[in-house]
């Protein structure tokens, strides 16, 4: 598929339009970030990896778990120091 678009001033900068077919083709959203290249004198532009955006219930997976490990060590804990720990 071959999309025409035309460069644009806005401000200091020139401005790309990319079109929302190519944004759904590509798998991107606004705001997502590009890394552009010039090879060969063409123009690529590569999606950058972003971080995976989790679901609450996602990072909740294993609290349970984890409230039990700490609770078996928590007599850590107690106690005054004896040593040069930080506080």
């Amino acid at each position: 598929m071959s999309v025409t678009t035309k460069i644009r001033r806005q401000g200091g900068a020139a401005v790309v339009t990319i079109p929302p077919t190519v944004l759904k083709m590509m798998q991107l959203e606004v705001g997502d970030e590009l890394s552009l290249a010039v090879a060969d004198g063409q123009l690529v532009a590569r999606p950058m990896k972003t971080r995976r955006r989790y679901k609450l219930s996602e990072l909740l997976e294993g609290q349970d778990l984890v409230s039990g490990l700490n609770a078996d060590v928590s007599w850590a804990m107690d106690g005054d120091p004896v040593g040069h720990e930080i506080l």
